[in-house]
């Protein structure tokens, strides 16, 4: 690795070591990533993103810190440091290797961290899905929370930007004013936020290691919902293993296009393409 001295003086001046080296990572489609190599002999991995909206990184860094806590919950990267400019994280070296060992595992853990539960509904600071800001004030009740801090925001975004039909705009808020009739009553749970297959990382431990939280107090069906939408492997293992360990309510595997509509929006507003469609589609069915 080369010496990137900018990053690197960066680094060093928020941990007080010596970078030795520096290295581009691909892959990021927010924040530029940086492989670096301390005097120490640790390998971290520094994102940085140019103007972040206020509390970027700071909010990540918290996802990260208070997903973290749970004794036996998912592996998360330790904070190494975290800046209005950028965020630095322990490397996790990955491996090519998908082990059903370690979906069994992470179906357990991701079970374990759930529990651990939240005090309230949201969060006590907003934070970030994407690039695009994410309300985490709190409300009485999860299908309140989810309506109005999670689909209907999205959905008057997606239609701002011509991203989802009226028609197809229709059939979620259809769904909405149902939320409370067709999700069952939980406490709620600590959830990672953006839990799709490109946030979990199998690492060379034979360990699924997640990233990139937008943690807050929901539904834990939102995460199960949005490891399905996307896809992940051994997941039909995962969801054994979390289901014996923290049973799932009957009937969760026909409510998970309810907990996708938020994830399916937030894609419409940052991408278009057929994300509001397929939000339309999913919403009628429980029309």
């Amino acid at each position: 690795m080369a010496r990137q001295p900018l990053a690197a003086r960066r680094a060093e001046e928020l941990l007080g070591t010596p970078v030795v080296a520096t290295a581009p990572v691909a892959g990021g489609d927010i924040a530029t990533a940086t492989r670096l190599r301390l005097s120490s002999g640790q390998t971290a991995l520094m994102k940085t993103l140019p103007h972040a909206p206020e509390g970027f990184f700071e909010a990540e860094a918290a996802g990260l810190r208070w997903l973290s806590e749970v004794e036996g919950g998912v592996p998360l990267p330790e904070v190494l440091a975290a800046a209005s400019d950028c965020v630095v994280l322990a490397w996790v070296e990955q491996s090519a290797k998908t082990p059903p060992e370690a979906a069994v595992a992470f179906g357990q853990q991701l079970a374990t961290t759930h529990a651990a539960g939240a005090e309230e509904w949201g969060l006590a600071h907003d934070g970030f899905i994407g690039r695009l800001p994410m309300p985490n004030r709190t409300a009485g009740s999860w299908p309140e929370f989810y309506a109005v801090r999670r689909v209907l925001p999205y959905l008057k975004l997606a239609r701002d930007r011509g991203a989802i039909t009226d028609s197809d705009a229709a059939a979620v808020e259809a769904v909405v004013g149902r939320l409370a009739d067709l999700i069952p009553e939980e406490t709620p749970a600590r959830l990672h936020g953006d839990l799709w297959n490109g946030n979990c990382l199998w690492g060379q431990d034979l360990a699924i290691h997640v990233i990139d939280p937008a943690a807050y107090g929901g539904h834990r069906e939102v995460d199960l919902a949005m490891l399905h939408l996307f896809g992940l492997t051994h997941l039909p293992r995962v969801m054994a293993a979390y289901d014996e360990a923290h049973p799932l309510a009957d009937g969760w595997e026909d409510r998970l296009g309810l907990h996708q509509l938020f994830p399916l929006l937030v894609h419409a507003c940052m991408f278009g393409g057929g994300y509001g469609a397929r939000a339309g589609t999913i919403a009628a069915r429980y029309a």
